[in-house]
């Protein structure tokens, strides 16, 4: 593969290694016929209601002002483990906004301490820490965001099946927070989820959680680069498209 001449050679090589990488994505999602990361999951319609930071703003005006946005929620599992069996649990919201892109969040099952919050951990239990994992930058800070377990919101059980149950009783919750580094969670936000969506819906769905972010937030680090690339390509691979409704 030639290059244009004058193009630096680290740039050079990230491109021959992300096509590598995206290529690889794909092959395996078309083999597989589903997502390449967690495959097993289930999409409920939900809402996102933003509370705002008024006392530490974190520059990004969709999660500093207040505002209520029509989501679409995805709980699944990583591997994905038998029944309720442990596994690395994950959680995408898409929050639709009025105009331009949706905001993609997703984030895995990990601790809520600072150490812990960059590292996805398997567990029973739907409920509970949700972290990026990856870090974001606004300006030259660096941030996370998290969904937490309600203390006041119906539980969400040990497996997809319990989850989609409890959705049609009542409509669970979940908070949304963010956090430097090594700071203490701080709430800005909840996601609802409503009623379940159907397998075809499902299936058809696809984030984007690096492209997919509202003005003034920015993916940033190696991981965020890994996931750019293996999303495109599962993408790819199972001929799903970012575009939201989904072609069907």
């Amino acid at each position: 593969m030639g290059y244009p001449e004058g193009m630096p050679v680290r740039r050079a090589t990230a491109i021959t290694l992300g096509a590598a990488v995206a290529a690889a994505a794909a092959a395996l999602a078309h083999w597989r016929g589903a997502r390449l990361l967690h495959p097993a999951g289930r999409s409920f319609a939900a809402e996102v209601t933003i509370w705002g930071t008024p006392d530490h703003p974190t520059g990004v005006r969709l999660l500093d002002v207040p505002g209520r946005y029509r989501a679409t929620a995805r709980l699944s599992k990583g591997v994905p483990t038998p029944g309720s069996w442990p596994d690395v649990l994950g959680l995408a919201v898409r929050l639709h906004r009025p105009r331009g892109r949706p905001f993609d969040l997703l984030v895995s099952s990990s601790g809520a301490a600072p150490v812990l919050r960059h590292l996805p951990l398997p567990r029973r239990r739907f409920a509970g820490t949700y972290s990026t994992i990856m870090s974001y930058r606004v300006g030259r800070r660096r941030l996370w965001l998290a969904a937490l377990a309600d203390p006041e919101s119906a539980d969400l059980g040990r497996s997809l099946g319990e989850v989609a149950a409890t959705t049609r009783e009542v409509a669970p919750r979940l908070v949304l927070a963010v956090a430097s580094a090594v700071g203490p969670w701080r709430p800005f936000g909840q996601v609802a989820l409503g009623a379940p969506l159907d397998a075809r819906t499902d299936a058809t769905l696809a984030f984007d959680p690096v492209g997919n972010l509202p003005p003034g937030l920015r993916a940033a680090g190696p991981l965020a680069w890994l996931r750019e690339q293996t999303y495109a390509g599962s993408r790819r691979g199972r001929g799903a498209s970012t575009r939201w409704p989904p072609r069907v």
